[in-house]
């Protein structure tokens, strides 16, 4: 199975390139995102599920913000450029966070760089979405994604475990600074991107073009172009849906709070996100046996998707040991993963690419939205009912999943709908 993949980064340089750009930062994220999320407990003890959610939060929101003008950035300039300096700046912001180490005192500076470094991620995420077609044939698509997403997953298991050891091992500091260089080496590769040719952007219409010239992109144009596409537009409702209930927050407070290992649970932590990173490698590689690439099959997939984010949920909600706790996490990640990888599939088969950056953008805007809601409403009920109530929030968390389940479905039956109304009969 892996051969087709390794055919596809021989074959595709360039993509080659990114692939392993993401490969080295992504490594360095969890390096990042262990020794905070530990730090900032360590420095509020009393209200370790707001603290938390307050990490979440910043870096969450301004993404969620920042979205509509980042989708413009992104199909108005050199998208190439736009990901190479995302990571250079972020290499740069994260040498910040070292500062933070020396004191308790410092935990406001640890909100305020996490707002500026996922404000460049939310720049660079979809700017990533949107550059990929530009990088391998259609066809591809589903391979160079769920390539994407596997790495992003294996990452996330080795990358979770050695950033918890190396913060307890070597200390914060060193994962910080190891965190900045991967940065700087991803940018270096990006840059090495040959094939790469920035498609010009198209002439609009009516007030658009009549307000500022020929080539001006604006996010409204992009909202007009969304409500002609329905089939994209229900596409960006699979991340939001999906984690509306912040799994981050589980992770947290049954890692540092329930089930502790290490000090200040950077064991227990590396733990599950390395649990959450398999089932996210096996849930996408297990469904695409199904999936012939057409976006009518995604759809259908996408149900088995959102049935394995509720059953981990449910899974949560009865968990009295880390080990089932990993279970949980482990069918969660299969559902999120899946779905994760074929809607970026679908938006990117179904959105024309002078509009691939507004959309891909928007689509990451939800997602961010979905996780501030859910990081808001679960710390806050963690904090006011205390830590054992996390398994009660999860059996809503399990609801919640329910009720996500059946909006696709009835999504999916409407677009087979206006489908069968629009294509005659004898079509296929």
């Amino acid at each position: 199975m892996m051969r087709r993949y390794a055919a596809l980064l021989r074959d595709n340089p360039d993509f080659a390139r990114l692939w392993l750009a993401q490969v080295i930062s992504l490594t360095g994220d969890w390096f990042n995102t262990i020794a905070l999320m530990a730090l900032v407990i360590a420095y509020s003890p009393e209200n370790s599920g707001l603290a938390v959610s307050g990490l979440l939060l910043a870096r969450f929101i301004p993404p969620m913000l920042i979205s509509p003008a980042a989708g413009v950035l992104i199909d108005r300039f050199d998208r190439k450029r736009i990901v190479v300096w995302c990571n250079f700046l972020r290499a740069i912001v994260v040498l910040g966070f070292l500062l933070a180490t020396t004191g308790r005192e410092w935990l406001p500076l640890i909100y305020l760089l996490s707002i500026l470094q996922f404000t460049l991620s939310a720049i660079f995420e979809p700017g990533v979405q949107a550059l990929l077609p530009a990088l391998v044939k259609r066809e591809d698509l589903l391979k160079a994604n769920t390539l994407n997403n596997i790495t992003w997953s294996v990452m996330l298991a080795a990358g979770a475990v050695a950033g918890g050891a190396s913060a307890a091992l070597l200390g914060t500091n060193a994962a910080l600074v190891i965190d900045s260089l991967t940065f700087v080496l991803a940018g270096v590769l990006t840059a090495g991107i040959r094939s790469y040719r920035r498609t010009p952007a198209p002439q609009q219409s009516g007030d658009s073009a009549s307000s500022g010239g020929a080539h001006r992109v604006t996010f409204r144009d992009g909202l007009r172009y969304l409500r002609r596409r329905p089939e994209t537009t229900s596409a960006l409702l699979i991340k939001f849906l999906g984690n509306l209930a912040s799994v981050d927050t589980f992770i947290a407070i049954f890692a540092t709070r329930i089930f502790v290992l290490g000090e200040g649970g950077t064991l227990s932590l590396g733990i599950l996100h390395s649990a959450f990173g398999v089932g996210a490698v096996v849930g996408p590689l297990l469904l695409n046996r199904f999936n012939n690439g057409h976006v009518r099959r995604m759809r259908w997939l996408v149900l088995i998707g959102f049935v394995w984010i509720t059953l981990g949920y449910l899974t949560l909600s009865a968990s009295e040991s880390l080990i089932a706790v990993c279970v949980g996490m482990f069918i969660r990640a299969m559902g999120g993963s899946t779905n994760w990888t074929y809607s970026a599939v679908m938006i990117q088969k179904t959105t024309d690419d002078a509009f691939l950056g507004r959309v891909s953008s928007l689509d990451w805007g939800l997602f961010y939205l979905a996780t501030v809601i859910g990081a808001v409403v679960n710390g806050a009920l963690v904090d006011l009912f205390g830590d054992e109530s996390i398994r009660t929030v999860a059996l809503l968390a399990c609801a919640l999943g329910t009720g996500a389940l059946g909006l696709w479905y009835l999504l999916v039956i409407t677009l087979e709908r206006r489908r069968v109304t629009a294509v005659p009969a004898s079509a296929d």
